[in-house]
């Protein structure tokens, strides 16, 4: 009797310590506390942990990212940013934090010119958030179809025709939203990037240490992984320029 006592005791208490332990809502709030308090550290600690927890979001990682930039770390801070960024790549002020961290890098590399209806499409698609774009595509979807269903059932023609224009035009609209959606998340997983960590790297002509040293980029770069190889990566700058680096020597986005 004791033993099924102290066993139900155990089943009841154990998930309160866990959810105590691991809930990722009083994480946050804890991470803000501490931010506000200008405890950047053990708010970036926070942050992290909930990260560990395994609760990814937009809000979490741009928080990190600002407790590692107000620590002058740009490194870290470029790399929460852009993580936030590839969540809701329409929200401005994650695109001018990360502006501002990218002023505080050594590299200025300028990216290749895009054609201009490249760069207007580009803008279009990223103006929204995925999650916004599947709540519009819902709400556009079952509005259409409940206007088509008013126009199959009423008798009035004044009211069939809006109707059915309407709910036309609504499914039309929920299934640019669902394209959109697809576009979105094509091109920001389309290709995997880093943003170098160490101090100075020499950038190589082949994945060899050996190998021609054909120019330096430095910490807080963003690179695009074009290849590996064992413990190296061939790496592509926003200018074009193309070398191999040492995987140790960035993290992934």
């Amino acid at each position: 009797m004791n033993h099924f006592f102290y066993s139900f005791i155990l089943l009841v208490i154990s998930p309160l310590f866990l959810c105590a332990k691991g809930n990722p809502e009083a994480l946050f709030a804890k991470g803000n506390s501490q931010y506000a308090k200008a405890q950047y550290k053990e708010a970036a600690q926070s942050y992290q942990e909930v990260l560990n927890d395994g609760y990814k979001s937009a809000e979490v990682y741009f928080n990190l990212g600002n407790a590692y930039y107000k620590m002058g770390e740009m490194a870290p801070a470029i790399l929460y940013y852009e993580k936030a960024y590839k969540v809701t790549p329409g929200d401005q002020e994650i695109s001018l934090n990360l502006q501002l961290a990218n002023l505080k890098i050594a590299d200025k590399i300028e990216s290749v010119p895009e054609f201009f209806l490249t760069k207007w499409w580009k803008s279009f698609f990223l103006f929204f958030s995925a999650q916004a774009l599947s709540g519009f595509a819902v709400a556009f979807l079952l509005l259409g179809f409940a206007l088509l269903i008013v126009y199959l059932f009423a008798i009035s023609i004044s009211i069939k025709k809006p109707a059915f224009y309407a709910g036309i035009i609504l499914l039309a609209l929920g299934l640019l939203s669902i394209f959109i959606v697809s576009t979105q998340n094509s091109y920001l997983n389309s290709s995997s990037q880093a943003i170098v960590f160490n101090g100075t790297v020499n950038v190589k002509s082949g994945p060899d240490d050996k190998s021609k040293t054909l120019f330096v980029i430095h910490e807080g770069t963003k690179v695009t992984i074009k290849q590996n190889d064992n413990n190296w990566i061939k790496v592509e700058l926003p200018n074009g320029n193309i070398g191999w680096v040492e995987v140790i020597a960035v993290k992934e986005i």
